[in-house]
């Protein structure tokens, strides 16, 4: 037995198992969360199978699934990366969680990056149950995957920066009220469920503008239409992620 067998080797962990285990922690505090189930799961489940079955909203020609999926996509990736995230960190920098896990050996972009792939892992379960229920429903999607798969990252990316901005600079309770607000307006005048085309003109390029309009006309471009790549959603999609990750960058508050 050589000198030094049981001497302590203290020390932080390398970093990617940092990331790797609270990202693990993450996921897992979301999934356990009645609520966020509520909002990243159920509420978008109902609506596609409510307004699949039900001819209620006029969507053009076609099976309504077709023009429905897409915007469901895009309202899961909204409830996950901007309402669900923005409640839940919110909350956490109230408690002084976010303070004290940034005196911990994480790094603080470390730790913003655990959040977003907890994100994106939790996104994947969602797109994996609703494409099913979608599927027997009678969805034919079309198009080109790795189009549907950049729209997607490029969509998160963006309402994860509008969450965290809101979560990093309201109170708990002002961002709770809302991000609940905010998404209620968007499920309504961001064509997910209502097409866009059915709001006054002048409205129309307004609405045309915000993320989750992007990125349900972008989806149902590539998943309805067959698009190849949908550019102009994209870059609106891309213009959103650097505004809303840089100011929050800038104007986080952990405490």
């Amino acid at each position: 037995m050589s000198a030094g067998t049981y001497t302590p080797r203290p020390g932080a962990a390398p970093l990617p198992r940092m990331i790797a285990a609270q990202t693990a922690l993450e996921t897992r505090m979301l999934l356990r969360n009645g609520e966020q189930l509520l909002l990243t799961v159920i509420i978008p489940t109902l609506l596609l199978v409510l307004f699949s079955a039900v001819d209620i909203v006029d969507t053009g020609s076609g099976a309504s699934v077709d023009f429905l999926a897409p915007g469901i996509l895009a309202l899961a990736v909204m409830s996950t990366a901007f309402t669900g995230q923005a409640i839940a960190t919110g909350f956490e920098r109230r408690y002084g969680v976010l303070k004290r896990l940034a005196a911990s050996p994480l790094p603080r972009w470390a730790l913003m990056t655990a959040k977003t792939l907890s994100v994106l892992v939790t996104e994947v379960l969602q797109i994996v149950l609703l494409t099913a229920i979608a599927l027997a429903l009678g969805w034919s999607p079309e198009g080109n995957p790795l189009s549907v798969l950049l729209l997607l990252v490029l969509g998160t990316a963006a309402f994860s920066g509008l969450g965290l901005l809101m979560a990093g600079t309201l109170k708990a309770e002002a961002t709770l009220a809302a991000a609940n607000l905010v998404f209620l307006l968007l499920l309504v005048g961001g064509g997910v469920i209502v097409p866009l085309d059915k709001f006054p003109d002048a409205v129309q390029s307004v609405l045309g503008l915000l993320p989750v309009s992007a990125l349900s006309e972008g989806l149902r471009d590539v998943l309805q239409h067959g698009a190849s790549m949908p550019w102009a959603e994209a870059g609106i999609l891309a213009v959103w992620a650097v505004l809303g990750l840089g100011t929050a960058a800038k104007l986080f508050r952990w405490e």
